[in-house]
């Protein structure tokens, strides 16, 4: 019987979990807040936009990597588009309109912005995400603060 270690290249897949669990987290901070305001879109369903963007960067690496200096032509760009045409539907769905009015525009904005910071992760750009989910805090809940008291 062949060594675990063999088969799987165990800090790639210690890599892998890092950027994977991160895009968690940090998108579950943001789906917190959502949730906390009871938006239709909340905490799973940001976290899950977060991991699925990760998912598909890491594929997108590891695509890239395997037909490296083959006649494929990889285009990393192409990725992003696809991964932001994707949540951007999903974010769709959470904009509503009822009785003239918009409603779930911030949420669908949150739920974009979940996939840039699964893709930033995805990439092991961890400051680029941890920075954008900061900022969008801020976005979220200091402004409502500021809101209230002007």
């Amino acid at each position: 019987m062949s060594d675990l270690g063999s088969f799987i290249d165990l800090e790639a897949l210690g890599t892998d979990a890092l950027r994977l669990v991160l895009a968690a987290l940090l998108c579950g901070a943001i789906g917190f807040e959502r949730e906390r305001k009871e938006r239709s879109a909340g905490l799973r369903t940001h976290m899950l936009v977060g991991v699925g963007a990760c998912v598909f960067t890491l594929l997108m690496t590891v695509l890239v990597g395997l037909y490296d200096g083959d006649q494929v032509r990889a285009d990393p760009i192409r990725m992003i588009g696809a991964i932001t045409s994707g949540v951007a539907f999903l974010a769709a769905g959470a904009i509503i309109q009822a009785k003239g009015e918009v409603r779930g525009l911030t949420t669908g904005a949150s739920l974009w912005l979940s996939g840039a910071i699964g893709l930033a992760c995805g990439l092991g750009e961890f400051r680029i995400g941890i920075l954008a989910v900061i900022v969008t805090l801020l976005v979220l809940r200091g402004l409502k603060i500021i809101e209230r008291h002007i």
